[in-house]
């Protein structure tokens, strides 16, 4: 005879529950100090490190929001807009960078950033079709509407291909180009931090993670001791006014004290500007994301980082930040 199997008590229950909690947070502090590390190795590493990371980063947050998309019942074309993302990571990173690796690799910067033909051989009838190329391809204008147009007829094609049995093709298109617009594009503009002219500056990267860890951070306190007025409550009910208060006072804090020690030479309205900036839209980052899964009934963007989720989920605030700060050093440069 079979019997029934015997309920665990409450203190067995609560027993598992705390070191279910115990082992989350090991999980969280043991890769969230690999990812720091990483962060931190390759961005002071050189420019190559830092590309490659942030290039892998990037191209990680747009499969998770790939995947989102799919769980919402669309189905982007993952492989055609990961080749994209990455095309335009890569050309915003030679783009950004190339005043750098000419200095470094004795480059003519008559070229801006297209490379020379220092490969080619010496044939008078490949250095005049070189020329001409470059001759036509020096208006980026004209480079984007091309990629534009490419990326267009790919994706159509690939729905024509696909119909009927393919959902709806024109929302399965714009799936594909949200996550470009949303996570390739932004993430892109990171390159624009590290760049100044012919030189790589990892500071200008690190002041601008502190200005996101110091908005995160004092909102998450602020939050926790004060937090009454919810500042989206359909989106994500954990968040206040109070919390985005305190995350404004710490960031401009940081702003005034972190950057400073870090970019000396930049004035202090300047900074304090940034800081306001991220301290505004940093918040906005995370609830479009919040949104985002929450509108497709997910928890978490991935599982990329045990103990954190996904990359989506680490990265969200750079996403509406980064095109506001780029805006800004166009503006004060």
């Amino acid at each position: 005879m079979n019997s029934d199997p015997t309920p665990a008590a409450p203190a067995d229950q609560a027993g598992n529950q705390a070191s279910s909690q115990a082992s989350n947070l090991r999980l969280r502090i043991i890769w969230g100090t690999i990812a720091g590390a990483g962060l931190a190795g390759c961005t002071w590493g050189g420019p190559v490190s830092f590309g490659l990371f942030f290039g892998g980063v990037s191209a990680i947050m747009l499969k998770e929001f790939y995947r989102i998309m799919r769980a919402s019942g669309q189905r982007p074309a993952s492989w055609l807009g990961g080749i994209a993302g990455g095309l335009i990571f890569v050309w915003m990173h030679c783009f950004t960078g190339y005043l750098y690796y000419a200095r470094r690799f004795g480059w003519p910067t008559s070229w801006t950033f297209y490379p020379p033909p220092l490969a080619l051989p010496k044939s008078p009838a490949l250095a005049d079709a070189w020329a001409s190329l470059m001759a036509g391809l020096q208006n980026t204008g004209y480079l984007w509407l091309a990629f534009s147009a490419g990326l267009m007829t790919a994706l159509l094609i690939r729905e024509i291909i696909r119909w009927p049995h393919h959902g709806q093709p024109f929302l399965n298109l714009a799936a594909t180009l949200a996550g470009l617009f949303y996570v390739s594009l932004p993430m892109s503009l990171l390159n624009t931090l590290a760049f100044h002219g012919p030189e790589f500056q990892p500071r200008y990267v690190f002041a601008f993670i502190l200005l996101i860890w110091g908005a995160d951070t004092g909102g998450y306190i602020a939050g926790r001791l004060f937090g009454r007025r919810k500042l989206a409550p359909n989106i994500s009910p954990g968040k206040t006014w109070e919390g985005w208060a305190g995350g404004l006072a710490l960031a401009l804090f940081a702003g005034w004290v972190v950057a400073g020690w870090l970019l000396p030479a930049v004035p202090l309205s300047q900074r304090l500007v940034a800081a306001g900036m991220v301290a505004v839209f940093g918040p906005l980052g995370d609830l479009a994301e919040s949104m985002l899964k929450r509108s497709a009934d997910v928890k978490d963007s991935g599982s990329f980082l045990p103990g954190h989720g996904g990359l989506l989920d680490r990265f969200d605030a750079f996403l509406l930040v980064l095109p506001v700060l780029a805006l800004l050093q166009a503006l004060f440069s």
